[in-house]
């Protein structure tokens, strides 16, 4: 793996610089493993009950300090404030979800056995320590929902954040030390890139939970695979925005103005390809253009701040350079869009061919594309052309449709008239390029567990 910056807040809304944060030392690493490793056993054998009121008292953890939590995140990444609560309090919701829930997600299956000949069931048991690899723009949430089911479980969890998220890490372990959480059970490590992979490689790490780019995401699944380590990856996405029909075409443009805006247009699962079917395309288009040009950047601690900045310049001038190769290679600005620093305004492009370099790429800002589909068959055709396949959004009166078309893409999660429809016991992951496991809900739960068989017959 590559080396890496320092850890250290760059404001991007302001430029300011926080405190740099020196790399973890090659013993510091080994003193967060070793501590670790020998946590979790002990950890795994306290009663049920006293892991998950550990979780609870996280949970209320981000509640009491709601406001301080999402400042430190807009400080962070530029996450607009009111979003950023918003993802605070869907932490403390994942934290309870998985208290209230894991006795019964934990619980002894029986298997039925054709002869009858004694008893045999599957028993769910930790499996060690779980890395987590996490990154910036969810600085919270991310870290939640990899976090509470490997814990109820009995796995004790490293956390490795990403560079700019050194504030918003330690206020999460901040928040396992104060619901006295024994010591090893949840820990931060600021690894370099390259010093992460010996973490990876090393036998006292159980399993590994990635969040974050392809291109990581395919070096850190190489590391864990050579290592014969269980791995969840949860990589990149350009979902489709499906409009089938001329049902609501007001509350579809809606809809897919928050899916693409949501924290500024850097969701993995936020809505990229805007697909329209032609009988209703030119309405369509004209009123998503318009609203998404009455948006503007604005300051991220401003409660009616609909975007903020990126999450850096560096982020930003990417978005500006993916939108100057996409127009080169003959795209269409229908809203022509422009940087300022990290701050980088809404546009729309058009006209792209499945030959334009940015048709199989994803956009990471408030850039969106719009595909003029023939009919449905075409629609789907349009929204399964892309290496990724995380999640999706059908818009369509017809019911029968919206069956069919949700068989028929290639995605993780389709949802249907709706966008924000997340939620602690809903499983979130995708297939193709976009990743490999699930989190969230009872599937996230069994990711880093060892399903025991246990077969008896009496003697």
């Amino acid at each position: 793996m590559s080396s890496a910056v320092p850890f250290q807040v760059v404001n991007p809304a302001t430029g300011e610089a926080g405190v740099p944060h020196p790399f973890a030392s090659a013993a510091e690493l080994e003193t967060a493993v070793r501590t670790a490793h020998a946590a979790q056993r002990p950890w795994a054998g306290r009663p049920l009950g006293e892991r998950t009121a550990v979780l609870r008292q996280v949970a209320q953890f981000h509640r009491d300090r709601l406001d301080e939590l999402a400042e430190t995140a807009v400080r962070e990444m530029g996450k607009p404030i009111a979003q950023a609560r918003a993802e605070v309090e869907f932490s403390a919701d994942i934290y309870d979800y998985y208290a209230d829930n894991a006795e019964s997600m934990l619980v002894d299956e029986p298997i039925e056995l054709a002869d009858g000949d004694g008893s045999a069931l599957i028993r769910k048991q930790a499996i060690g320590v779980v890395l987590g690899i996490m990154p910036w723009n969810f600085p919270y949430y991310q870290v939640a929902r990899f976090a509470a089911p490997s814990l109820a479980v009995g796995n004790t969890v490293l956390l490795k954040p990403a560079p700019q998220c050194v504030e918003s890490s330690r206020r999460i372990a901040e928040a396992f030390a104060a619901a006295a959480a024994p010591d090893g059970v949840f820990a931060r490590i600021l690894a370099s890139e390259n010093d992460l992979a010996g973490v990876i490689e090393d036998p006292r790490i159980a399993g590994v939970s990635f969040t974050g780019s392809e291109r990581a995401g395919a070096v850190v699944g190489r590391i864990a695979g050579g290592s014969v380590k269980k791995v969840v990856l949860e990589l990149g996405g350009s979902d489709p925005f499906l409009v089938l029909d001329a049902t609501n075409v007001p509350a579809a443009v809606d809809a897919a103005v928050e899916a693409r805006l949501d924290n500024t247009g850097q969701s993995c699962n936020g809505a990229k390809r805007i697909i329209v079917v032609d009988s209703v395309y030119d309405d369509f288009v004209e009123s998503f253009v318009n609203k998404l040009a009455a948006v503007t950047p604005g300051d991220p601690m401003d409660e009616q701040t609909t975007i903020g900045p990126l999450s850096s310049v560096r982020a930003a001038e990417i978005l500006e350079s993916q939108v100057n190769r996409a127009i080169e290679a003959g795209a269409t600005a229908l809203l022509r869009s422009s940087r300022d620093g990290a701050f980088h305004t809404c546009g729309v492009l058009a006209d792209v061919a499945a030959s334009n370099p940015v048709h199989r790429e994803e956009l990471f800002g408030p850039v969106a594309i719009v595909y003029r589909a023939a009919d449905e068959n075409d629609a789907v055709q349009i929204a399964n052309d892309t290496p990724y396949g995380l999640g999706s959004y059908v818009f369509t009166g017809d019911a029968a449709q919206a069956g069919r078309v949700a068989d028929a893409l290639d995605t993780g999660m389709v949802y249907i008239n709706g966008v924000g429809l997340d939620a602690a016991n809903l499983p979130f992951g995708g297939t193709k390029r976009s990743g490999s496991g699930r989190e969230l809900g009872a599937l996230g739960i069994r990711e880093f567990i060892n399903h025991k068989l246990i077969r008896s017959v009496p003697l």
